[in-house]
């Protein structure tokens, strides 16, 4: 079987629409990229079928609008030629991970992240934590010759790249020097942000996505780009990208749920049907125009956010994602401190002073009715 440079923990949908895909394409155009081992590290029997299912071929039906165009076509991701198992193949995973891993991609879930007492176990224990088995999977390579490897989570999870080498050096921290200096200077810890709507699985194997897609990855020393694609970019920083994201799509999302419950709409509503009616979409441009947009062109962003709330609007409109306004005011109150409570303080941090009456009184009425 033919060696594979990128080994992937986890096997959401999500990624199958998004890494897979991309390097699917890559290697479609020629590009000396992949193939990929997946590695399902949860021991979750539910998803046997779908491990299986991955290897050779699967569909990804994307579905959505681009450039106000309505876009739905199928694409057949071929990128994965091997498909294992934790609780079943850990010393083949092993072997992969010593001996052909170039880059090792992660999309485990805060779960896969959290911290289990099994974790400091000296042998290999399912239930360990990723960056556990992580840490074991490096200790044999750095027995083994200490080769560099780029470690790439894209857990949703801020500064993921630095979160996880820090869980893993303190899982070390009674390991030999050597190997923790194996660890700072010759593993490359990169942090990303990554954004696509997966709507929904295909079975046994495959997912429906938008059209829209994004892999942000921070530039560093040493780092390397798994495949050049439209939707990999590497960036400066991430934290431009983090305030567009959460300022914008999860505060304009956050905001409609606010006005929704307000006026106890419908349970059925979707985001779409919100963006349609004309006096919903008034309001929310009205508060990103005059209330946001102050702010990133306090920040120096005032390029970026023009652009990114039309490509918001437009992934808020897609008339083939059913994403439920219910579903999205979950938590509501946490949503409303993370992220307009968090824009207005960040703006000020911007040296943004300007008025946000709408914002402003919304944070005060969660905090009232909390």
């Amino acid at each position: 079987m033919r060696t594979t440079p990128i080994l992937q923990f986890g096997t959401s949908r999500f990624l199958q629409a998004h890494a897979d895909l991309f390097l699917s394409q890559a290697m479609e155009a020629g590009q000396d990229v992949g193939p990929i081992t997946v590695v399902q590290s949860s021991g979750n029997p539910a998803r046997a079928k779908r491990l299986g299912a991955l290897i050779g071929s699967y569909p990804v039906r994307i579905e959505g609008l681009k450039g106000g165009q309505r876009q739905q076509e199928t694409i057949e991701v071929k990128s994965v030629i091997r498909a294992l198992s934790t609780e079943c193949d850990w010393v083949q995973i092993a072997r992969i991970f010593v001996n052909e891993a170039q880059i090792v991609l992660s999309n485990t879930g805060d779960a896969g992240f959290a911290p289990n007492a099994r974790d400091s176990a000296l042998q290999f224990d399912q239930a360990m934590s990723y960056p556990a088995k992580l840490t074991q999977l490096l200790r044999m390579r750095f027995a083994a010759g200490a080769a560099p490897i780029q470690i790439m989570p894209m857990e949703l999870i801020a500064d993921n790249g630095t979160v996880l080498k820090r869980r893993v050096m303190q899982l070390a921290k009674q390991d030999p020097v050597e190997f923790r200096t194996y660890l700072e200077r010759d593993v490359v810890w990169v942090s990303s942000l990554v954004d696509r709507i997966v709507s929904q699985p295909i079975e046994p194997a495959g997912a429906v996505a938008e059209p829209y897609a994004l892999w942000a990855i921070e530039d560093q020393p040493g780092v390397a780009l798994p495949c050049d694609h439209p939707s990999v970019q590497i960036v400066p920083s991430l934290g431009e990208i983090e305030a567009l994201k959460l300022f914008i799509l999860n505060l304009g999302h956050t905001f409609l749920a606010d006005r929704w419950l307000r006026a106890r709409g419908s349970e059925d509503s979707l985001v779409r049907n919100l963006v349609q009616d004309t006096t919903e979409l008034a309001g929310l441009k009205d508060v990103l125009n005059n209330e946001v947009r102050p702010a990133f062109v306090a920040a120096g962003l005032e390029d970026q956010f023009d652009p990114y709330v039309d490509t918001t609007i437009e992934r808020f409109s897609n008339p083939f994602l059913d994403h439920r306004i219910a579903d999205i005011s979950q938590n509501h109150r946490q949503k409303v401190t993370r992220r307009i409570a968090a824009m207005l303080d960040w703006a000020k941090a911007q040296g943004d002073h300007s008025i946000k009456p709408i914002l402003t009184e919304i944070v005060a009425y969660n905090k009232e009715t909390a």
